[in-house]
């Protein structure tokens, strides 16, 4: 649908511009993943910006929802920081964590408007400088011909243009692809693969979608002038992705360079030298990122240590909560310096492979498996389970689901020609549901069973048999799961009215089938009479998944309640780590 041009920047701007960005980055996400080489040759770009752009959108979005029952439309500071901490607790790698802090470099001129509605391009100029300035700034060894550089061009030529912000927004856009065509020019690797930097390919497509959020017009997808055209590239001809075992049709409109077989060469740097901040030969054979509650000054000395350790150092973020991407050999010492630093979580560790992305040597394809489970599950303890078991993961912190980007990122990280999918809670129905339709859409058989707890999971993957028919399985799968009445028991933090009267802040609250059931002041009673009520029905097992702030000896009484009370129910007890409820509870 064509966009209404506007002059100005304001609320309506800023969700219109995130939505017509994702849409930009999910036409180009192949393209930028095949022209992926620097800092690491891993393929995953381009599904790296869009699962970040997808978690700003939905932030975004959550804004407005909360605007629907009434008249007025939100300030233009709560949609630029709610997209810049969307961005930020949804960073994916290293392209996606600087991505995000261009974005909060963006909101935090923006935010600076206070209750205006609106704002003019000399601000949108003022935004776009400290986006780059401060991405360049969170990285700890900057290297030219880089999104960063594709960033700072598009600032540059923003602040040569005069006007409204449509025209502020073009000159940064085709300052970007002047930059973007000069990549190649300035990084070796690229220059030897044929390509353009990906980032900064990235970087292009959300700057294109700026222009048209103002303007109404979509931007020209043709490539910039000077990108360098390998022998034998022609448009709309099949590229060769690092570290894909298939080819794809690339469109006409995509970057000649992603034509070009990508490889990682050791030798990137001005004089033919080792790259720096590169994963060469040598490089590091993990990538870590986590979210982090810390001060500034931890932040600091945090920066100094990571960057000893390792190399791709990107830190962002600010006001307590930061972003860590950093590529090291030892996993474990970068995550310890953040417990030293603060709180870490949401801890993402991905091994890149010997003789794999670093040596730029190709990766034989690996034979996809005829069936796999995906799981979203709400706690560090219930992931290890469900691996355990053979699934493929998702963890959801709370407050925090997952988009449908990264469940789809997951169904493909399962590699299987079949997938059952199991979103475990309720609120994700929709979220699963589009993730199975675009799986679908890429030749991959998928089956939704509507779980709505952890536990229900549980009970599905306890009969699943990868042997079965897929039919069969999916049925018996969803049978299990149905037959399993689930409850949660969590502390109430404010007063309101429930199904089973007014609770309190603080108050213990007792949920069976996703209703509140029981209103109390003990965590171990309000839990023994959740389970009573379950029980009245009958059941054979009972599922018990202890949370991390439950109290220690909460399920050695519940145990002992259902040994005494019900003699034919068999118990069992999971930890689940912090996953936001005291206690999963399943009667099956």
């Amino acid at each position: 649908m064509a966009q209404v041009p506007q002059t100005f920047l304001d609320a309506l701007a800023v969700r219109t511009w995130c939505g017509l960005a994702l849409r930009a980055l999910g036409r180009a996400r192949e393209e930028i993943d095949a022209i992926n080489v620097y800092p690491v040759a891993d393929g995953d770009t381009g599904t790296n910006l869009y699962l970040t752009l997808e978690s700003a959108a939905t932030a975004v979005e959550a804004v407005f929802a909360g605007y629907e029952t009434g008249c007025a439309e939100p300030a233009l500071a709560d949609a630029v920081r709610a997209m810049a901490h969307g961005a930020l607790i949804g960073a994916r790698g290293n392209s996606g964590t600087i991505l995000a802090q261009l974005l909060r470099g963006m909101a935090q001129v923006l935010a600076d408007t206070g209750e205006a509605s609106r704002t003019d391009g000399p601000t949108l100029r003022l935004a776009l400088r400290r986006a780059a300035d401060s991405a360049r700034q969170a990285v700890a060894h900057p290297v030219e011909g880089t999104v960063l550089t594709v960033a700072s061009a598009a600032a540059d030529a923003a602040e040569g243009a005069e006007g409204d912000c449509g025209t502020v927004a073009r000159a940064a856009y085709e300052g970007a692809r002047a930059a973007l065509a000069a990549t190649p020019g300035q990084l070796a690797v690229l220059k030897r693969a044929g390509v353009v930097d990906a980032g900064g390919r990235g970087l292009v497509a959300v700057l294109g979608a700026l222009v048209e959020a103002f303007t109404g017009e979509a931007v020209r997808e043709t490539p910039p002038r000077g990108i360098p055209q390998p022998p034998g590239a022609v448009p709309g001809a099949r590229a060769e992705a690092v570290g894909r075992g298939e080819l794809r049709d690339q469109p006409d409109t995509a970057v000649p360079g992603a034509h070009a077989r990508a490889e990682a060469v050791p030798e990137c740097g001005p004089e033919g030298g080792p790259c720096p901040d590169a994963a060469g030969a040598d490089g590091p054979a993990f990538e870590v990122i986590y979210l982090l509650e810390a001060e500034d000054a931890a932040v600091t000395r945090l920066r100094a240590r990571l960057d000893a350790l390792g190399d791709s150092l990107v830190v962002v973020g600010g006001d307590g909560l930061w972003n860590v991407h950093v590529h090291v050999d030892d996993a474990g010492a970068a995550v310890e310096a953040g417990v030293e630093a603060g709180r870490p979580y949401r801890i993402r560790i991905t091994h890149f492979g010997l003789g794999d992305v670093h040596t730029g040597r190709e990766r034989p394809p690996r034979e996809r498996a005829q069936r796999a489970v995906v799981a979203v599950v709400p706690g560090e303890g219930l992931a290890g389970l469900y691996t355990e078991a053979g699934a493929t993961t998702v963890l959801a912190r709370p407050g925090e689901p997952p988009a449908s980007g990264e469940l789809v990122q997951a169904v493909r990280r399962a590699h299987a020609r079949e997938v059952v999918l199991l979103p475990n809670d309720a609120e994700l129905r929709h979220t699963a549901a589009a993730a199975a339709e675009q799986a679908r859409t890429e030749g991959i058989r998928v089956a939704l069973i509507p779980t709505r707890s952890a536990v229900q999971g549980i009970a599905a993957l306890a009969v699943h048999e990868p042997e079965r028919r897929f039919d069969e399985d999916v049925v018996q799968m969803t049978s299990a799961a149905g037959a399993t009445r689930y409850a949660e028991v969590v502390v109430a933090e404010h007063e309101s009215w429930t199904t089973a009267g007014i609770c309190q802040a603080g108050d213990v609250l007792g949920l069976i089938d996703g209703d509140v059931a029981v209103i109390g002041a003990d965590v171990t009673a309000t839990a023994r009479t959740v389970l009573d009520r379950m029980l009245q029905a009958g059941g054979e097992l009972v599922t018990l998944v202890v949370g991390d702030e439950a109290p220690r000896t909460v399920a050695t009484h519940l145990e002992a309640h259902v040994r005494e009370a019900y003699l034919a129910v068999d118990t069992v007890v999971y930890r689940g780590g912090r996953q936001g409820a005291l206690l999963l509870v399943g009667v099956e």
